[in-house]
């Protein structure tokens, strides 16, 4: 199979479930599932950062393999985000919350590499849930409720990992001084 076709140099691309006409690269949809690729991208390299700790390197690991199956689905597969996957967040993110001190306000992001890189895949979780709400909106594709919840808790999960690898690593968090 080759790497490129040559098709989209247009600026077009396809994508299933549309027919296979061409739509612009600059379309909600396209963007939508860029959007998730990135997001997918920066995930296995936050992951690969993340290899001295297993929890947090599982818990991304996850969310890799569910970020597929909701690419998936807002490309037109027949694919849908599982009740469960939406659960394990929760659960994970209510042990963390366990773990680590109450939350006193805002942080600054940073303290460690690996929490400063799991805020920054926060907010590009953000961003992609933005893009496949948008999707939704212009009714390009119906979306499960479990995507959409998924996606919301799933930018909860970075913030709680972000802040656990800076407790694990005795690193306090800052707050903005306003």
């Amino acid at each position: 199979m080759a790497l490129f076709t040559g098709k989209g140099d247009q600026g077009t691309t396809t994508a299933f479930g549309c027919n296979q006409q061409r739509i612009s690269k600059s379309s909600e949809l396209p963007e939508a599932l860029g959007a998730l690729d990135e997001l997918n991208a920066f995930l296995g390299f936050v992951k690969m950062l993340s290899i001295s700790e297993p929890r947090i390197m599982n818990a991304l690991r996850d969310a890799q393999e569910t970020l597929f199956i909701i690419q998936a689905e807002v490309a037109g597969a027949d694919k849908k985000v599982e009740e469960n996957a939406v659960k394990n967040i929760e659960d994970i993110v209510n042990a963390i919350e366990k773990e680590i001190p109450p939350l006193k306000g805002f942080s600054i992001a940073g303290g460690t590499e690996l929490s400063a890189l799991l805020d920054v895949a926060r907010t590009i979780a953000r961003r992609a849930e933005r893009r496949i709400i948008a999707v939704k909106e212009l009714h390009l594709r119906e979306l499960s409720a479990e995507t959409l919840a998924y996606m919301n808790r799933l930018s909860s999960l970075l913030f709680a990992l972000a802040r656990l690898a800076n407790h694990l690593a005795c690193v306090a968090e800052e707050t903005p001084r306003y």
